[in-house]
């Protein structure tokens, strides 16, 4: 199986990039469940973007979105990847207009946008479509990519491992061959090759108890990076979202995962306690709409205080029909489990949501082995440093896509496959038979994700990282066995990739002695200027 891209992973950075580079060569999209099984499918709040002078809200600025991310990044942000991706936003919203992706425009002047307003952003920079605007995005690019004479889209096909010339012991130069791919219906594995493969597969928010993430998030494309040899930053960084719905009477993966989006909060939602009281203005005089981070640490030390089991989001002072209008999926969702957000107030509690570090690249994708890209919340461009400005993911996706194209086109001459490449082994499982017991992987799945979010969430100490340390070391060694005792299969590989990860995460923040943007610990409270830099592993 043969391309000249090869595009693991099938959200807005997988999908625009394949889009663009079809019109140079053939695209294969691996996504190993359905198409809109991604993070940008269930993004509800918007993409942020400083549009043409006409349009711009309030007398915003490119400067000022640069601000706005150097703000929230705590000091980690480099500033040249900031200003590369906020100022060629505008291109790429074109881009999506053009795909046919609809946002939601001005009441009182349709020819200009409504544009909402999230935690940290000084002005109104939010496009939107009502409040779920990642599908509405995922949705066309997903129609534009089928209909694509030169893009092959498979679903259900689960990438492995990376292939590469280190791995084969050739040591002129590490670059990459190819894939192992399972695919998920037959359960064969085959090798897909290419010269040119973009990880967009998306964050890692499985690794943790709660989380607003789909099932699919659970850090695939970081952890073949990782056993291939890149270059991995700045894990420590787990942005957790302060407002994920709690109600622990609602059953379903959809009741502990919903998300209550920050948008709701730009436009008047407020953070109260059982009393009624504003809480978050002890901690920030921006109250609610304070960086996640800020916001965040406030309602888990609410909780804490108080033995309350979670915060609550008022917006029963809005107009009547003003949630039903403007956050539809939301208050359709919430009524569906018994309240009306109207005239009750929400349930909420943070819940793990977004990967600020990853796979390190430049501005363009571009990582540490020769021919590697990745795009998205899988990436660590260096544009959300120690935490992310609210709705800057969509956007960077968006970008860095088109920027990797770009910078593939003249790094890597298309060929279909070099001429030089060595033989790839076929895959090989020997006498490995089906596992027996499901309650195994079960088990290890139900204990990594608890130690996590007991040990490694949003306030850790150095106890508690040594801890997880110590028992991530026995659980890394039983998927081990596992993965090398039965044929694989999609639930051995998603625990071996969340172990991996786990272990990454846990390894950055035991480098990071301060607290600085969302990685917080009780032993060093204060930001060190000795830490001001990127945590970077690297396996040899």
């Amino acid at each position: 199986m043969v391309s000249d891209f090869l595009v693991i992973g099938s959200g807005i950075a997988g999908l625009s990039f394949a889009l663009r580079a079809a019109e140079h060569g053939a695209v294969t999209i691996l996504t190993k469940g359905d198409a809109l099984d991604s993070n940008t499918a269930w993004a509800q709040g918007g993409i942020s973007a400083v549009l043409d002078p006409k349009l711009r809200a309030e007398g915003d600025s490119f400067e000022q979105h640069v601000a706005d991310t150097l703000d929230a990044g705590a000091g980690l942000c480099k500033e040249n990847v900031v200003r590369d991706i906020v100022t060629e936003g505008t291109d790429t919203i074109d881009e999506l207009l053009k795909y046919g992706v609809t946002f939601d425009k001005d009441s009182k002047n349709p020819e200009l946008f409504e544009l909402g307003n999230e935690g940290g952003h000084t002005k109104r920079r939010v496009l939107h479509s009502k409040d779920t605007t990642g599908h509405a995005i995922v949705s066309e690019l997903i129609e534009k990519v089928k209909a694509h004479p030169s893009i092959t889209f498979l679903k259900h096909h689960f990438a492995i491992d990376l292939i590469t010339t280190g791995k084969l012991g050739v040591v002129t130069e590490d670059r990459v061959l190819g894939a192992y791919v399972l695919n998920g219906v037959s359960g064969e594995v085959k090798i897909y090759r290419s010269d040119r493969i973009v990880l967009a597969t998306g964050g890692c928010g499985k690794v943790y108890l709660y989380t607003t993430n789909p099932d699919s998030s659970t850090g695939d494309g970081l952890a073949m990076a990782w056993r291939a040899g890149a270059t991995i930053s700045n894990m420590e960084f787990v942005q957790f979202h302060p407002t994920c719905f709690y109600n622990p009477a609602a059953v379903g993966a959809k009741a502990r995962s919903f998300l209550v989006s920050e948008a709701v909060r730009g436009e008047g939602g407020r953070l109260v306690n059982d009393n009624g009281e504003e809480f978050t203005l002890e901690h920030d005089p921006r109250g609610s709409l304070a960086p996640r981070d800020i916001v965040a640490r406030a309602i888990d030390h609410e909780i804490k205080k108080t033995g309350a089991s979670c915060v609550f989001l008022d917006v029963t002072h809005k107009p009547p029909g003003f949630m039903r209008d403007r956050f539809p999926h939301i208050y359709n969702t919430l009524i569906e489990f018994g309240l009306d957000c109207e005239t009750q107030l929400i349930p909420v509690v943070p819940a793990a949501h977004y990967q600020c570090g990853g796979v390190v690249t430049d501005s363009s994708g571009k990582t540490t082995i020769r021919g590697l890209y990745a795009v998205g919340e899988v990436a660590c461009t260096g544009l959300h440093g120690a935490n992310r400005l609210a709705s800057n993911s969509l956007l960077e996706g968006n970008v860095v896509a088109r920027r990797a194209l770009e910078s593939m086109l003249k790094s890597y001459p298309l060929q279909l496959v070099s001429t030089n490449s060595p033989p790839i082994p076929a895959w090989e499982d020997g006498d490995a038979t089906p596992i027996d017991e499901q309650v195994l992987i079960s088990q290890n799945w139900d204990e990594l994700r608890r130690l996590m979010w007991n040990y490694v969430s949003i306030v850790r100490t150095d106890n508690r990282l040594k801890r997880a340390a110590h028992r991530l070391r026995n659980l890394r060694k039983e998927v081990r066995e596992y993965y090398w005792g039965f044929k694989v299969n999609p639930d051995i590989l998603e625990l071996r990739n969340l172990v991996t990860v786990a272990a990454l995460i846990v390894d950055c923040a035991i480098q990071r002695k301060e607290s600085r943007g969302i990685h917080y610990t009780l032993d060093y409270p204060s930001k060190s200027s000795k830490y001001q830099r990127d945590t970077e592993l690297r396996r040899f």
